[in-house]
């Protein structure tokens, strides 16, 4: 028996792939295509579409253990729904589900509300899984790293209600921990769902000071303009996710990100390990460009 990985080809899964498969996990990683992803040794490519029924039914065989990842895309409740629904026929019950942290008051955000449906099919199915409720990543800030260099402006639109950024290595290496914890049990273990956070809380202000320090030059905050926000993002993306994207940042503008009480502790319990700083992150990105 394996362990699926689905969505083993972006920022977390495949880190996910990685983890399990240094681990010594027998992994197998879904692909669309194959030969295009290098994965590690012993990592097995299975060919199949979150659209596509039978590719999915084949997939599942002989799979013990499941990584749900679904990309945000316009029909992205109904690929979860389908493949819970079909791990659910195959007998899977040892899942590990990739959600969003403040699904529920999120409410007009379409991806937020759709992870929370998702959230809502594997309660109400009393699904063994562990949902992972992850905050905004500091990974997205490396698509913005040439506009600040180039204009001294960190652009991301997140206000000051406070975000508390979660490096994307802390959530896969989390996602490791439950998948191997649910894959060695015995049985089938009780759904429980972990909020995933970084070890502090930014506004766009400190952000841009994190540049800043990182730069050793001034950079200053581009301010809450999530209309100008749309726009930026249309240029490259769908309309729809670039409205999408609008509507996440104004909700963060207003209730922000926070962790649950004791998040932090718990999470470095988990870990073995200090969750990433912000800080850190931006220096690494620095020395890598």
């Amino acid at each position: 028996m394996s362990v699926l990985v689905i969505g083993a080809t972006g920022t977390i899964g495949s880190l996910v792939v990685q983890g399990l498969a240094a681990a010594g996990a027998d992994v197998r990683a879904l692909v669309r295509t194959a030969g295009r992803k290098r994965f590690p040794e012993g990592v097995t490519e299975v060919v199949g579409d979150l659209t596509d029924v039978p590719s999915l039914r084949a997939a599942f065989a002989s799979v013990r253990t499941l990584f749900l990842l679904n990309a945000v895309t316009a029909d992205e409740v109904t690929q979860a729904l389908v493949a819970l629904n079909l791990a659910r026929e195959a007998g899977i019950e040892r899942i590990v589900y990739l959600s969003v942290i403040h699904a529920e008051p999120y409410t007009n955000v379409p991806h937020f509300t759709g992870k929370h449906t998702v959230e809502r099919m594997i309660e109400s199915m009393d699904i063994p899984a562990t949902i992972l409720r992850p905050a905004y990543f500091m990974q997205n800030d490396l698509t913005v790293q040439q506009v600040i260099r180039s204009y001294g402006v960190y652009p991301m639109p997140i206000g000051s209600a406070g975000v508390a950024m979660v490096d994307a290595r802390d959530i896969a290496d989390i996602a490791v921990s439950e998948l191997l914890r649910r894959d060695k049990a015995a049985d089938a273990l009780p759904r429980m769902t972990l909020d995933l956070t970084g070890p502090e809380v930014l506004t766009g202000h400190s952000a841009a000071k994190a540049w800043s320090a990182a730069l050793e030059r001034e950079i200053g905050y581009g301010g809450n303009d999530v209309v100008a926000f749309e726009g930026q993002m249309a240029q490259f993306s769908p309309s729809w996710f670039a409205y999408d994207m609008r509507l996440m940042m104004s909700g963060i503008q207003t209730i922000g990100m926070h962790g649950a009480e004791a998040t932090v502790d718990r999470l470095e319990e988990i870990l073995g390990h200090p969750l990433r700083r912000y800080a850190d992150f931006v220096k690494e990105a620095i020395e890598a460009a």
